[in-house]
């Protein structure tokens, strides 16, 4: 997913010298259906063929041993190498730059022009394009819905009924008023007051949305991921890489930043960003925060003395204290090849890549994102519940776990109502705690 964007961009200078070919070998068990990966290719916007390799046929013809990897064939059918991980765009550009000059000179090159059918040319567009996160706030009567494939925010009332429509829908990276700025892929949003944070992720920044003034200015990053683990700086001149939620905690913005696996902390006040928790290694390893690992954090929620995340990659949910001198810990999850779908206490318990969590009344609500299910865990005992979802991806209204979503990615709780981010469903929807029953907002931008 990392990767991607910057494979974007080298797939277009050399659009006809090269062709890319993606091959999915599926880690987990949600991720090998067909379907689900035709959702995954619509909501990263990717344009080059795609491989179902759910039996990891490919991945051990091709000894691969690592996620990503890139492969290099030759116009005469070679392989003339391959990397492991993500890449350095330029050193890549340059890598390839030389092999176009090296088959040019030998005229195996051949140009002709190839044409695809895109899955996004099959489907009709619709209000909400893959929401990634949503927020609610009750006292205000406020919703946020982060429309990560239309580039933009919605700002609603709880009903639905739309105030604002924050960016011009293209992508990209500009600030300025609601009609012009631009965004990309934008998921995590925390509101306090009339300001609302925003994790831009795919330009690599945390944006500001002022409602009041009706305005986007960026704080923090460059536009462009970091090429390598950075200790951060300067926020504005500090490049960071997919910045995934957000969380406000006083004068602090906490970042799960998925691409470096780890929490950062940026101070609001002074302007600099910095590692909060994580050693940028991907595992999951407890103890003091710098030497921690976490593994692609991809939601994140404070009381103010802990922040609780999801794990994504571990399938676990787990915590890091805001004292720089504090630990990380895990209430669910135990290492990067165990999830499943089972409830019960935390140690035991088996989660599959969930993405949100949200605080309410000594519970932690989860969206349980790869088996299509709400659930949450009881903070003091730990004990994990699911509330809501057969576990089957579908689009049902209906109580408790007889509903039905489709990968939710985001979630946050106002007084006795979930709203839910149904990702791959396009769609908000609204569980309440109480009657135990699940409805579809409409939300009409």
């Amino acid at each position: 997913m990392h990767a991607l964007p910057q494979l974007a961009e080298l797939e277009a200078e050399y659009r006809d010298e090269m062709v890319v070919v993606g091959v999915h070998s599926a880690k987990f068990t949600q991720e090998k259906s067909l379907d689900n990966v035709r959702q995954a290719v619509l909501r990263y916007d990717i344009k080059h063929p795609v491989a179902n390799d759910s039996g990891f046929e490919v991945w051990r013809q091709w000894g691969v041993r690592a996620w990503p990897t890139f492969m290099f064939v030759s116009p005469e059918g070679t392989v003339l190498g391959k990397h492991e991980g993500e890449f350095d765009r330029d050193a890549l550009d340059k890598a390839i730059a030389g092999l176009r000059a090296d088959y040019d000179a030998k005229g195996l090159i051949d140009r002709s022009p190839m044409h695809f059918t895109l899955e996004r040319d099959k489907m009709s567009d619709g209000p909400l394009s893959f929401p990634g996160k949503v927020l609610a706030d009750k006292e205000s009567d406020t919703l946020v819905v982060a429309d990560s494939n239309h580039n933009r925010l919605v700002v609603a009332g709880l009903d639905g009924q739309v105030r604002a429509m924050v960016g011009s829908g293209a992508a990209g990276l500009r600030d300025g008023d609601f009609a012009s700025a631009r965004f990309r892929d934008p998921q995590g949003i925390a509101l306090t007051g009339d300001q609302i944070y925003v994790a831009d992720t795919k330009n690599h920044a945390i944006r500001r949305v002022n409602l009041s003034e009706g305005n986007v200015i960026t704080l923090a990053g460059t536009g462009q991921p970091a090429p390598r683990f950075s200790s951060g700086g300067p926020a504005r001149s500090t490049r960071i890489k997919s910045p995934w939620d957000v969380a406000l905690s006083e004068a602090n913005l906490y970042i799960a930043m998925a691409g470096f696996h780890q929490i950062w902390r940026l101070d609001l006040v002074s302007g600099s960003i910095a590692p909060h928790a994580g050693s940028g290694r991907e595992n999951i390893v407890d103890g003091p925060l710098d030497s921690a690992q976490l593994a692609q954090p991809s939601g994140i929620v404070s009381d103010g003395s802990k922040l609780y995340f999801a794990d994504s990659e571990t399938s676990a949910i787990r915590t890091a204290e805001v004292d720089a001198a504090g630990v990380v810990s895990t209430i669910v999850g135990e290492d990067l090849f165990s999830f499943g779908d089972l409830d019960g206490p935390g140690k035991s318990a088996r989660l599959q890549h969930p993405l949100g969590v949200d605080l309410a009344g000594g519970f932690l609500y989860l969206t349980d994102t790869y088996n299509n299910k709400v659930k949450r865990i009881e903070l003091v005992t730990g004990e994990v519940t699911t509330l809501f979802g057969t576990g089957q991806p579908g689009l049902e209204d209906g109580y408790g776990k007889q509903a039905s979503f489709h990968e939710p990615a985001g979630l946050s709780v106002a007084g006795d109502l979930i709203f839910v981010a149904d990702t791959n469903n396009h769609a908000i929807r609204v569980a309440d705690i109480v009657t135990g029953s699940v409805s579809t907002l409409e939300v009409m931008p």
